[in-house]
C-alpha cells in the first residue's frame, strides 16, 4: 500500500486542517512577569536555556532533507528555517543583554526576522554549522547569566518596534520560551505527520 505521508501535497493539506493560531503558537504565547522573578524562578528559566541546543538536536533527529524543507505549516518557516532562525535570534538577544548590562536602557536595534530567513547561507549551511553555534552560544549566555546580581537582573534595554521596556528577567523568559515555542514547531510537525 502507498503511504501518502512522504508526499508534500498530502502533508500540507494535514496542516492545513489544524487552525493557525495552534500551528503558530503550538505552546501559547508568553506572558511576561510583572514583579521580579525569584532566584528560584531564574534557575529555572535558565536550565530551559542550557538545555534548548539538546532539545533541538532531539527534534532534528533523523530528518531528511525533503523534512527539511517543509514548512511547519502553511507560509510559514521551513525546519530548516527555524533551525538557523534560533541562533540568529538568540545571538541579538544575547547582544541585548550585554548591552543592557553596560550601558543604561539602551534602544536596541531590531531586525527583518522573516528576511534574515530568506538569506542565501539559510538554504546552504549544513544544520551543524548552526547547532554548533547554538551550543557555543547559550554556554555563553548561561554563564554570563548565573553570575548576574539580584540589581543585574533588573537592567533594561528598550525595543522600539515594541515601544516597550524589557527588563532582562523578563528576557530570560522570553527567550526560553522562544526556544520551546520553535522546538514545538518541529516536533508538533514531525507528530503530525508520522516523522
Amino acid at each position: 500500500m502507498l503511504d501518502l505521508r512522504h508526499f508534500p501535497t498530502y502533508q500540507l493539506l494535514l496542516l492545513s486542517m489544524e487552525t493557525d493560531e495552534t500551528l503558530r503558537y503550538p505552546i501559547g504565547h508568553y506572558t511576561l512577569p510583572e514583579q521580579p522573578l525569584t532566584a528560584a524562578e531564574r534557575a529555572a528559566y535558565l536550565q530551559q536555556l542550557m538545555q534548548l541546543p539538546t532539545e533541538l538536536r532531539q527534534a532534528l533527529d533523523g530528518l531528511n532533507e525533503i523534512q527539511f524543507e517543509t514548512p511547519y505549516r502553511p507560509g510559514g518557516w521551513t525546519v530548516r528555517q527555524v533551525l538557523h532562525h534560533l541562533p540568529d535570534s538568540h545571538l541579538n538577544s544575547y547582544t541585548r543583554f550585554r548591552l543592557a548590562l553596560t550601558e543604561d536602557n539602551p534602544t536596541i536595534k531590531p531586525y527583518d526576522e522573516a528576511g534574515w530567513a530568506q538569506l542565501p547561507d539559510v538554504a546552504i549551511v549544513p544544520p551543524d554549522v548552526s547547532l554548533i553555534l547554538l551550543d557555543a552560544l547559550h554556554a555563553r549566555w548561561v554563564v554570563l547569566c548565573s553570575q548576574l546580581t539580584d540589581a543585574q537582573w533588573l537592567r533594561t534595554w528598550y525595543h522600539p518596534g515594541m515601544q516597550q521596556t524589557v527588563r532582562l528577567d523578563q528576557a530570560l523568559v522570553m527567550y526560553a520560551w522562544h526556544g520551546k515555542h520553535h522546538v514545538a514547531h518541529i516536533t508538533s510537525l514531525r507528530k503530525r505527520m508520522g516523522w
